[in-house]
């Protein structure tokens, strides 16, 4: 039921106060008294999330037995499985793109950068970088033009932390980052929760202005209060239900900030900046609400989340092992070894299951946030003990706005399908029309 009045509110409608613009959620009261699912179907965007981990997954672990819907989420995907129908799991898929090029030779934790690019990075350590513009900066060179930030580059670990090592003659920022803007333009991920709330919420005050706000531990919300209390006689019963729940939510992201912030600001057991949480699992869950904020806010309708570097050591206790993350990848091929990377493995889904679970718990019109996303979660890398590059994890999670149906596992033959496919795929979503993306052969049925 929509709240029918002759006042629509414009759909980029923001609450402004010194130092503050906050762009509201989409709320009924945007929407005219006729016609209005029609009209919706136009404004709501499809967003997409590019997500990445390094090191593959544990072998017998992640793949479906079955291609028959209904079919049974393995361990690894099994935090994935209350939003089955909108869920893909892909199996087979080839990250050939991935692989050194012919009559190169040196390591293979570079590769990052190919994984939304299908291109095979340039073999440099100098300024002449090159690889390709990424998936996400295609995405959001049609769509991000008519939001607060075009994309956002999400990061959960310092670029000088844990990991020394880049790949034998490749740059390091083939391993910093995956989104790229175009072949030689790498984007940053950006790992501090409180710059991204500023990016987000501050109109551009400077750094004194914000500074002094956290200090007096003053929500952003308070400078916005006036604009906030005009609106909402305008707005029905239902849209001031949503109001106070994103606002109670921009809150609680503030009240984690500080939390954060204070404890970084001690002798943290590893390499953290200020104001980055420590703990894996808190920062990790600060970033998708932050995530989840900027979808519902429309301030961005693209983005790309780095779980991790190639080659770190890092170690997630919340996983139920202690085995480090590319130490653990390397299991020898032995059982016992194998069960507990599959552990690990299945934390980081279980990660990508909270933010999941969050877009799919916001309305936006008549579906939720993940009616109206598309997110790509996998790696380049199958078996990582032997860095073989073929038989990599990827699933699709969300509805693309009613353009993709899940409960599918799609099986392919080994080494057939690049991953190029898959990505090209995604473009169609986007109604983004291409012969090509990166080393496509085809499309794939998503």
């Amino acid at each position: 039921m929509y709240f029918l009045t002759n006042r629509k509110l414009p759909r980029r409608t923001f609450l402004r106060g010194v130092g503050a613009t906050i762009a509201l959620p989409f709320l009924e009261s945007m929407l005219p008294a006729r016609g209005a699912r029609a009209v919706e179907a136009k404004v709501l965007p499809t967003r997409f999330v590019g997500a990445f981990v390094p090191h593959g997954a544990a072998p017998g672990y992640w793949v479906p037995e079955s291609t028959q819907a209904g079919f049974k989420f393995p361990f690894i995907y099994e935090p994935l499985e209350p939003f089955r129908k909108q869920t893909i799991i892909t199996s087979g898929m080839w990250a050939q793109s991935s692989e050194n090029p012919p009559g190169v030779t040196g390591a293979d934790h570079f590769v990052a950068a190919a994984y939304l690019t299908a291109e095979k990075p340039k073999k440099t350590t100098g300024a002449d970088i090159h690889v390709a513009t990424s998936i996400d900066q295609v995405i959001a060179q049609k769509i991000g033009g008519e939001t607060l930030l075009p994309s956002l580059q999400i990061g959960l670990e310092d670029p000088g932390a844990n990991s020394t090592s880049c790949g034998e003659g490749y740059s390091c920022v083939y391993t910093n980052t995956i989104s790229w803007q175009a072949p030689d333009r790498p984007l940053p991920m950006e790992i501090n929760p409180q710059t991204i709330f500023e990016r987000m919420f501050g109109d551009g005050s400077s750094p004194e202005l914000r500074k002094a706000r956290r200090e007096r531990q003053a929500s952003i919300l308070d400078s916005v209060n006036g604009s906030l209390k005009e609106l909402l006689p305008e707005v029905s019963h239902s849209d001031r239900v949503r109001l106070e729940q994103f606002t109670d939510d921009v809150r609680e992201i503030e009240r984690r900030l500080g939390i954060a912030a204070k404890a970084s600001s001690q002798v943290p057991s590893v390499a953290v900046p200020y104001g980055v949480p420590e703990s894996f699992h808190e920062h990790i869950q600060i970033q998708s609400d932050l995530l989840s904020l900027a979808f519902q806010g429309d301030i961005t309708r693209v983005a790309t989340m780095l779980y991790a570097r190639d080659l770190t050591g890092r170690v997630y206790p919340e996983s139920g092992t202690n085995i480090s993350f590319h130490g653990g990848s390397h299991h020898a091929e032995d059982a016992g070894r194998i069960a507990e990377y599959a552990k690990l493995n299945r934390y980081h889904v279980k990660m990508l299951a909270y933010l999941v679970k969050k877009l799919n718990d916001i309305k936006e019109g008549d579906g939720t946030l993940l009616d109206r996303s598309l997110i790509l979660y996998g790696s380049n890398m199958g078996d990582s003990n032997q860095h073989l590059h073929y038989d990599v994890p990827a699933v699709l999670v969300g509805g693309a706005s009613g353009k993709m149906k899940g409960d599918k596992h799609i099986a392919v033959a080994s080494r057939t399908v690049p991953t190029g496919n898959l990505l090209l795929s995604i473009l169609d979503k986007f109604d983004i029309k291409a012969d090509r993306f990166g080393d496509s052969t085809g499309r794939l049925a998503i």
